[in-house]
């Protein structure tokens, strides 16, 4: 990771993520990663107790500790030392109300994924951006890591060639049994449609999977054919759903999500296939990627070692061999939006080089739910309104 000298870090708050909560703690190391932030203030619970005991946690002043966001954003943006961008990470269902108060009050916006609960949110929200003008960065961070960006520039220099066939698939197991019932948090919010919006499986990891293939390949598909089921009984939302994707270059796709595929702990894979070579990536083995030319014999590129590209190499920190993973993988997205928001501190346009994800990829990972439930529910196939 090419690294930079800064006046100083950029000042950081966070809605959520206070004590007990898994994403938050992920954000806040890898905020922390590459040393660009500093957390300074936030509404981490919205239980005064709570977020008072989170915050001293955390170091964070009593007087830049909120309850409520609206007062965080408008208190914030008042300060001559307020908060440059802010961290959301709460459950789904919170996501729209944040944003929209930061980005409001001129603050970039840093989101966990997905961008909102429904597409109508998400297509606002984006308004709501293109008018204030500032950064939004969604953390879809899987795009992070460096095997996906060789994947990505090897596939835009045309390497495999004409797109014909994209595989996604992403399969856990822990959902397996009714632990919602039993006072397992993250999976309480999840299966209940209120909080986690209409998909289930495919909108907690379906959107990694479709996201991943999107980015890796330049390509949304224009209409899909899903089949979502809900294998647990009682449970409202999908757990598991089969879907074909179609093209408007003629390419072809299946994506396969489920979250009560025994004995997958966090099995997401990725194939993409051209018309002259094929390119195979796995989560589980997160530093290689395999590179088939047609004709030829597989060749295994790794991190930061032979045959890795200046994509790949620039978001690498560490030397070949030493397993580099899921934090750091969110850290390239929190270095990237530094980079996008120092350049719009100094009134410049930031390097072609720095790549996130954003409002866009929030729409389509929306429109891909919304048509898959429709689709489902319809036994057809379904446009995506994006």
């Amino acid at each position: 990771m090419t690294t930079r000298t800064f006046e100083r870090r950029i000042r950081l708050g966070m809605v959520g993520g206070g004590q007990g909560g898994f994403i938050g703690g992920v954000h806040r190391f890898a905020a922390r990663l590459d040393d660009r932030y500093e957390l300074v203030a936030g509404a981490l619970s919205s239980n005064s107790e709570r977020a008072a005991a989170s915050a001293r946690d955390l170091g964070i002043k009593e007087d830049r500790t909120y309850t409520d966001f609206a007062d965080m954003a408008a208190r914030e943006a008042a300060r001559p030392d307020g908060i440059e961008a802010v961290a959301i990470v709460t459950p789904n269902h919170l996501h729209f109300g944040p944003a929209k108060a930061f980005l409001e009050a001129g603050i970039h916006v840093i989101c966990d994924k997905p961008v909102t609960t429904t597409l109508a949110q998400a297509k606002e929200l984006a308004e709501i951006i293109e008018k204030s003008g500032k950064l939004f960065v969604l953390t879809h961070n899987y795009t992070g890591y460096p095997m996906i960006r060789q994947m990505r520039e090897m596939i835009a220099a045309g390497e495999i060639g004409k797109l014909r066939h994209i595989q996604a698939e992403y399969a856990q197991d822990w959902l397996t049994e009714a632990v919602e019932t039993r006072g397992a948090k993250g999976a309480e919010w999840r299966t209940d449609p209120a909080r986690s919006g209409a998909g289930g499986a495919i909108g907690d990891i379906g959107t990694h999977a479709f996201n991943l293939a999107a980015f890796v390949t330049g390509e949304v598909p224009d209409r899909l054919y899903a089949d979502l089921t809900s294998f647990v009984p009682g449970r409202t939302l999908d757990d598991s759903a089969n879907i074909l994707l179609r093209y408007k270059s003629g390419a072809k796709g299946m994506l396969w999500a489920s979250q009560i595929a025994v004995g997958n702990e966090n099995a997401l894979s990725l194939r993409v296939y051209g018309d002259k070579g094929g390119l195979e990536w796995h989560h589980e083995a997160i530093n290689q990627l395999w590179f088939t030319p047609y004709g030829e014999p597989k060749r295994l590129i790794t991190r930061n070692g032979a045959g890795a590209g200046h994509a790949a190499n620039r978001v690498s920190r560490i030397p070949s061999g030493h397993p580099e993973g899921y934090l750091e993988g969110f850290a390239n997205i929190y270095s990237e939006a530094a980079e996008a928001i120092l350049a719009a501190r100094e009134g410049r346009t930031p390097s072609p080089d720095v790549v996130y994800p954003g409002i866009t990829d929030g729409i389509a990972g929306l429109a891909f739910i919304e048509a898959a439930v429709q689709s489902s529910k319809n036994s057809s196939w379904m446009q995506l309104d994006c």
